[in-house]
């Protein structure tokens, strides 16, 4: 086993010093002439490269990835691919979609996709997870995460200071409603009051997610911020969340005169305060709370002695890369797995849409996303990653697949079937026995009728003509697809046509009735039978 790191550059270097510790690390792949300098001298028996088809095609099992985060996916798809296993920086990715494909990927090829959340490794935040199911059920946590610099101009403050944090506070909810799960008998505490909290008044947003939905997600999140260095990048957030009634804020800033690293847990039976600027980072305050004997009882203050909890001298970092290598040998889970690593990036844009809006965000129960003015039928079967706007109407009985956009005011009738990655304009109406393949593109107020003869008086009982629209049709703003038609693969029907006929594959199709004036590829190039 060993392992090959691509980019040592910032973070990079101490990764390799880390990994080459513990005699894992066996090629670098750098680009940067002065860097391959420093570690040719610095780290002789190892291989160095500038090539990363090189790498990936030599015999090392594993790939460490610390380039920047935009640079993440599409390494991490190659050295998959290559049947390595991979440690990839933080964040997973910029984007949800690719970080779950790679989570699906690294499950297909059989392989470790660990990211690299390095607070789960601290020694603290060890000791924490071992001590907190004997404090009982959490009720709050704080965490601030201050300092000055460093400023980026490519990210804001929330991208690059928080998935520590919130990584591990959704590690240890988890910790906790697992607790929860396995109590019995009354559970009423002194606490009770918290569950009332709210998040301060905003207007709400439902955020679609894919594989996974909502589960382990916060019930919402509320972000605000300010940005004075560069514009339209924050440089303090303001974070609050509410994960299985615990009430968290997170708090974030490059622009702080005072360096500051400290989460406090409040507990039912104890707080715990992990303070990474001191000494004693680890501290347990116990029964910190008493009551009067008054009629009416009234919570007191018991500042009692913190108790300190004697913590090891192992770095977070090589913790973290002596999971990662023993993981690759062992062929177990890591504790941050590419699942959790998505996990804090849908957290991250959740927080992202609240922090651009000013909304409280609520994750959807659905994998979808549908605005709160359309009208979704019980019913109706729409997949993963479709997105419905504004006063749209969905019946029962409706099909929609994967990652179709629903402009407005669209009609989508009981019967009617689309496939994966439709597009559908604003005031489109689709009718029963309409039955489209996947890329169908419908222009915007385009007629898809199933009736011949419609008749006012008479009804026609649900037995409406079909038309069938293959994969790739483009339907142009306007057209009309008389019933009982097909339109063919990849075929164009122009703007305000009427079509009357089947239509051949690669047709286009203009004018009333419409005509084929010529054929047309997969990539939109027409070529007209006069040219």
């Amino acid at each position: 086993m060993s392992l090959g790191l691509i980019g040592g550059g910032y973070w990079g270097k101490n990764l390799i010093r880390e990994f080459n510790k513990i005699g894992f690390l066996s090629m670098i792949c750098e680009i940067n002439n002065n860097l391959i300098k420093t570690y040719k001298d610095d780290y002789p028996h190892i291989t160095i490269t500038k090539n990363w088809e090189e790498m990936l095609n030599s015999d090392i099992t594993a790939v460490c990835i610390s380039l920047p985060a935009e640079m993440h996916y599409q390494y991490a798809v190659d050295a998959l691919n290559k049947g390595k296993d991979v440690y990839i920086e933080k964040p997973i990715t910029l984007n949800i979609k690719e970080a779950e494909e790679l989570v699906e990927l690294a499950k297909q090829k059989n392989k470790i996709l660990m990211v690299g959340h390095l607070l789960h490794y601290h020694s603290a935040v060890i000791k924490i997870k071992e001590i907190l199911p004997t404090l009982g059920k959490i009720k709050q946590i704080t965490a601030n995460r201050l300092n000055l610099g460093i400023f980026r101009t490519n990210e804001n403050v929330l991208w690059s200071f928080a998935p520590h944090d919130i990584s591990v506070i959704l590690s240890l909810c988890m910790i906790n409603n697992t607790m929860n799960n396995c109590v019995t008998g009354d559970s009423k505490t002194v606490f009770e009051s918290l569950r009332t909290r709210r998040a301060p008044e905003h207007s709400e947003t439902v955020l679609p997610f894919l594989n996974g939905g909502s589960h382990n997600l916060p019930d919402w999140v509320v972000c605000n911020g300010n940005g004075v260095l560069t514009n339209n990048i924050h440089d303090i957030t303001n974070s609050i969340m509410m994960i299985n009634d615990i009430y968290v804020n997170i708090n974030v800033s490059w622009l702080n005169p005072y360096k500051e690293q400290k989460m406090a847990i409040v507990c039912e039976k104890g707080m715990i305060v992990f303070d990474d600027m001191s000494d004693n980072k680890l501290k347990i305050y116990k029964d910190y709370l008493k009551w009067t004997n008054d009629v009416n009882p009234s919570p007191v203050a018991n500042k009692t002695d913190a108790v300190i909890i004697e913590l090891n001298n192992i770095t977070p970092l090589e913790n973290e890369c002596r999971h990662f290598m023993e993981c690759c040998i062992k062929r177990n889970k890591p504790i941050t797995d590419g699942e959790e690593g998505l996990r804090v990036l849908k957290v991250l844009d959740m927080l992202s849409n609240s922090l651009k809006t000013g909304n409280k965000i609520i994750p959807s129960k659905h994998n979808y996303f549908a605005h709160e003015t359309a009208i979704i039928d019980d019913g109706a079967i729409i997949k993963e990653g479709t997105k419905i706007w504004h006063y749209s109407h969905i019946c029962k009985g409706a099909i929609i697949g994967k990652n179709c956009n629903i402009g407005q005011n669209v009609f989508i009738a009981g019967g009617a079937v689309i496939g994966d990655n439709c597009k559908v304009q604003n005031n489109v109406s689709i009718y029963a026995g309409v039955k489209a393949g996947n890329y169908v593109f419908f222009g915007p107020s385009c007629v898809l009728t199933n009736d011949i003869n419609p008749r006012g008086m008479y009804s026609k009982n649900g037995q409406y003509i079909e038309t069938i629209i293959e994969d790739g049709v483009t339907l142009g703003a306007n057209c009309t697809i008389v019933c009982g038609n097909t339109i063919r693969e990849h075929s164009l029907i122009g703007a305000g046509a009427v079509v009357c006929k089947d239509v051949d594959a690669y047709n286009v199709m203009v004018g009333n009735p419409a005509k084929s004036i010529g054929t047309i590829d997969i990539y939109g190039n027409i070529n007209h039978y006069n040219e």
